[in-house]
Order: C-alpha cells, then structure tokens, then sequence
C-alpha cells in the first residue's frame, strides 16, 4: 500500500517536513508495512524555500544584504539537488518583518536585497530561479533589485536615483547594459498568487501599501511614482507592465522581475507542484495526506491543500486534509477535491499549548484518519 503525504506548513508551529514526519508517525501506528511518500509542500510563501530543500535534497545558503532599510542581514536561499535551481523568498531580505513597526514606510524602503540573493545564485551557478514574493516590505517596483543586478535607473542628471519608492519620481532613463549576463540565460518563475495590477485603486499602494506603514498621502504619491516608472519602462523596453495582473505584487517587484528578468508569474502551488514533481509521486497511491495550519474559505483558492488535491483527483485517490484549525467557510475545501478534513484539537487547550504539542497532535489525528479509512474501506489489519 502506497500513501502520499504532501502537507504545507503549519505556519509558527512546524515545518512541512516536521509536518509530514508527524502524519507519517500516525498513519504507521495503522498501516506499519505502508510504502509513506513524504513530499513537503509550500504554496510560494513563507517556507518555500526549505519545503523545496527538503523534498529534493537541496541545502541553504546565508547571505549578507541589505535589508528594505538598507541595514545588513543575514538572508538565505536554497538551491536543490540539481544545482541548477535557486528559491528565494523575497522576505527574507526586502520583508515586512524585517522592519519595526514603528520604522515602517514604503516611501523609502528597497528591494536591493533581494537583488542581491538573485546575484548570489546566479554566481553559484543557477540557472533557474524560483522566487515567492509574499511578504514585502516595499513599494519600490522593484528598481532596488535591478540596481543589485546591474541596471542603472537615472535621474535627470544621469546620476543613480536614490533608492526607495517615492525616489521613482526622479526617474528619467533607464540604462539595462550592465545588467547580469547571466541573466540572459536564466529562466524565472515567481510565486504569484495575486492578480493586481501596478497602480490604480487596485494596485501595489492603494491595496497592500497600509500595512507597510503608508498613510493616504503617502498611497497617492507612491502610486503616482509607479505610473511614472512605468511610462519609462516603457520608453526604454517598449511595452507598459501597468495593466497585467500580478505586475503590483510586492510593491510592483511582480512588474520588475517581469521587466528585468523576463520573469513568468504563475500559482506558487503550481511552481511547487511541478518542481517536486507532484504527479509522478502519487501515481499508484492509496491514499493522498495533506494540510496546512488553517483551513478556511481561503484554502480553495489555490493554497496547498487544494493545490495537492486536484493532482490525486486527477489520478482518482482520496484525499484527507489535516489542519491546525477549521474555520470558517471551510466547507468549500470539499469543492474543490478533498474528501475529508480533521482539525488536530481534540481537546480543550489554549493555541499556545496547540503550537507547543503540534508534532503529537498531528501524528494522533493521522491515526485517527487512517483508522476511519480501515472502517471505510474494509481493510483488515491485525
């Protein structure tokens, strides 16, 4: 008997692998002699980076950057088994979390570091790279990343721009011969998993610019700034970025990977389906496990859970979803190909004692879920 375990994260709690290593525990205390595939998943968010390491037997590399205030530090990436491949999270070096909250404002902060780790894989070798730019800190469109890679954005005087985002306002002519060679060679998918436009009501500043610290005045000028920059794009490449959904991700980086890296922006589930090779792992299963630390109305829109289960739907295996919590809307998840879901609090505990005993929680309801697919299925087991 075959049995895939594909689980996300549980975000503050336990890693995908962590995660799947539980589920794993559970089901064993039913099916001992079971063939277990452990594929740990992400959807382009926090954890990509390790899922992916993970599940192809890739390593993490640190590095020093600048951080969305240009303070220095420590930034990681992962590169997989193939050596061909970099996944970088754009948090890690632009980030929200990595500015106080009292610091916050996208009318300064930069995406140099995140320039900065796609210049450190390309050195190492990589051809390939895989970027989630969840999280951001920054509303720059992504010109402090080019910066890192080489372009010079210029000002009226022909000198560098200062960084951040209400500096575009300056811009006047951008200069890509410098850009990375590699670059040229290099093929790019960013985990996108929102459609938004560069500007406009919709766009990078009016929707995510007030929880990086933008007040109102604040959201006019930085979306003024971005139309501006996108006018010179289109100057100096010929085509406007402004109007295609995804392009005002990340503060507008989804438009500047676009312009600069000639990057795809796709589902980050889909990216990781196709980079762990999804398919050709549960070809032959029983029984497909996942899940992630809350399942609510949210999770049918292309997080992980539904992401795995339209594979093993396509194959006709059952799918059993496991979950931190169950909230609202859940129901949905049903819809789109899970069988069942099971919330690990069986008991009245408090959400920190929840996170604490995470690893055993998991692994009891994964026996739980498995000893119902005995009485189900009719199996006997001794």
């Amino acid at each position: 008997m075959k049995i895939v375990v594909a689980p996300d994260s549980f975000k503050g709690s336990v890693s995908a692998l962590e995660a799947a290593n539980a589920i794993e525990q559970g089901i064993r205390r039913v099916f001992p002699d079971a063939i277990i595939d452990k594929v740990p998943m992400a959807d382009g968010g926090e954890g990509t980076v390790q899922s992916l390491v993970d599940a192809t037997g890739g390593h993490i590399r640190t590095h020093r950057v600048l951080a969305p205030l240009e303070n220095e530090v420590d930034a990681k990436f992962g590169i997989l088994a193939d050596g061909e491949t970099a996944v970088i999270e754009m948090a890690s070096a632009s980030g929200l979390t990595l500015v106080a909250p009292h610091e916050r404002n996208p009318l300064r902060t930069t995406t140099y570091g995140t320039g900065q780790l796609i210049h450190a894989a390309l050195e190492a070798g990589c051809r390939r790279l895989i970027i989630g730019i969840g999280g951001s800190a920054t509303n720059d469109g992504g010109v402090g990343m080019a910066e890192a890679l080489g372009v010079r954005l210029l000002d009226e005087n022909g000198k560098q721009m200062p960084r951040g985002g209400e500096n575009l306002k300056k811009l006047r002519s951008i200069d890509i011969t410098g850009l990375h060679p590699a670059i040229r060679e290099t093929e790019t998918v960013v985990a996108c998993d929102v459609n938004n436009p560069l500007t406009g009501p919709n766009g990078a500043s009016h929707v995510y610019g007030p929880q990086k610290g933008a007040t109102p005045e604040m959201i006019e000028t930085l979306d003024e700034c971005l139309a501006h920059f996108d006018g010179v794009l289109t100057q100096t490449l010929g085509k406007s970025f402004n109007g295609i959904p995804g392009a005002g991700a990340a503060g507008g980086l989804g438009a500047g990977l676009m312009a600069f890296l000639n990057a795809e922006l796709r589902l980050g589930v889909d990216i990781m389906i196709d980079a762990v090779e999804l398919e050709k792992q549960v070809e032959g299963a029983f029984l497909v496990f996942t899940g992630e630390g809350q399942l609510d109305f949210q999770t049918a829109f292309g997080k992980t859970p539904v992401g795995v289960a339209k594979v093993a739907k396509a194959h006709n295996i059952p799918v059993i979803a496991i979950a931190g919590g169950i909230g609202e809307g859940a129901e949905a998840v049903y819809e789109a190909g899970i069988d069942a879901m099971l919330g690990i609090v069986q008991e009245p505990m408090s959400l920190e004692g929840a996170v604490e005993d995470a690893v055993r929680l998991i692994a009891d309801t994964a026996e739980q879920a498995a000893r119902l697919v005995v009485i189900g299925s009719g199996i006997r087991i001794q």
